[in-house]
């Protein structure tokens, strides 16, 4: 019995640090399949990927905890992206001879306002109308994607550099600069990394977050406002998409209106692996950013490798599903050892 258990101990374990598992794993694999995979223009170039994927990935993290869902977050990234170049390059007219010019944090302020409004968009959606967030979101999706397209008519908003005459002309530095020797995305990512850690850990609004997901209806009982959290979750998101929109924009010096399209998968796959559970109430942020550097290595090794992008598309949909798979496994195992060490107490 005493070995039984010990096994499902280490099994339990292993399933909790899948992540780190899987991490150590294909960084292994790419070291040695991949040519100059561990090269520095590399190791930056990942990073890079990884920390957009990783900002997506944590506001996913919220609205997943709490049960919901967010395939908007993409077409919010690409919608962003163009508010961005629409502002740097046509301001806002009037209609009385006079157009209104703004500098770069004012464009980042209002490009943040943006994503947090279309978040809440989808929040009132799930909340006050009762639209599952699946559907809402969906929806949401394309209606954020048609309007970055009707934005521009499809076209591209270039040479985004900046005018000194507006203020605008740092707005290259978000996704090209450096502080530190790191780039100014990676220490965008650690600033809200630490941020939603320090949320979800240390807050009352993250106690309750994690309480809607674990169980809504008792958490409308204890008197939580479980319509204000899935509210601040999604706008939250929404935020996040509109960094990644704001940084993609400002790394190329362009924008365009199909930016950010299937990025809701590797912020679902990222936040998945990381121990994320579907089913709600559970989920690290820590746990998320080490996911995204899982998809990060993964992604870029296969195209290091030559693996055609579809099949690298195909490889994603089955870590997501292995990630849901070994979560359910967690789950079911865990129920199981809470049964087993309450009939031992019972005895």
């Amino acid at each position: 019995m005493t070995v039984k258990s010990d096994r499902t101990s280490l099994l339990l374990l292993l399933l909790r640090l899948r992540t780190f598992v899987a991490l150590i794993l294909v960084f292994a694999f790419f070291s040695y399949a991949a040519p100059n995979f561990l090269s520095t223009a590399n190791a930056v170039i990942v990073s890079k990927h990884v920390a957009l994927n990783a900002l997506l990935a944590i506001g996913m993290t919220f609205v997943i905890i709490t049960g919901g869902i967010d395939l908007s977050v993409g077409s919010i990234v690409g919608l962003c992206g163009m508010v961005a170049g629409w502002l740097m390059l046509n301001g806002v007219d009037l209609g009385i001879g006079y157009t209104v010019w703004f500098n770069t944090i004012e464009i980042v302020g209002i490009v943040a306002l943006v994503g947090v409004l279309v978040g809440a968009a989808n929040g009132l959606l799930i909340t006050k109308m009762g639209v599952a967030p699946f559907i809402a979101t969906l929806g949401t999706l394309y209606i954020a994607r048609g309007a970055a397209l009707l934005s521009s008519g499809g076209r591209t908003f270039p040479n985004l550099t900046g005018s000194a005459e507006f203020g605008t002309k740092s707005f290259p530095f978000i996704g090209t600069g450096t502080i530190l020797g790191l780039p100014m995305m990676i220490w965008i990512l650690i600033v809200v990394g630490l941020a939603a850690h320090y949320l979800s850990r240390r807050t009352t609004l993250g106690r309750h977050i994690y309480a809607v997901g674990g169980n809504e209806r008792g958490a409308a009982l204890s008197g939580v406002k479980v319509n204000r959290i899935k509210m601040f979750v999604y706008m939250f998101s929404g935020f996040c998409a509109a960094l990644v929109g704001i940084v993609i924009a400002s790394q190329l010096q362009a924008s365009h209106p199909a930016t950010g399209e299937t990025f809701e998968l590797n912020a679902i796959a990222a936040a998945v692996l990381g121990g994320t559970s579907m089913a709600g109430g559970r989920g690290r942020i820590a746990g998320t950013i080490v996911g995204a550097f899982v998809i990060g290595i993964l992604s870029d090794g296969l195209i290091m490798m030559g693996v055609s992008s579809f099949w690298q598309t195909v490889i994603k949909g089955v870590v997501i599903i292995t990630a849901v798979v070994i979560d359910q496994a967690q789950s079911k195992l865990q129920a199981r050892v809470a049964l087993q060490q309450e009939a031992a107490i019972n005895k």
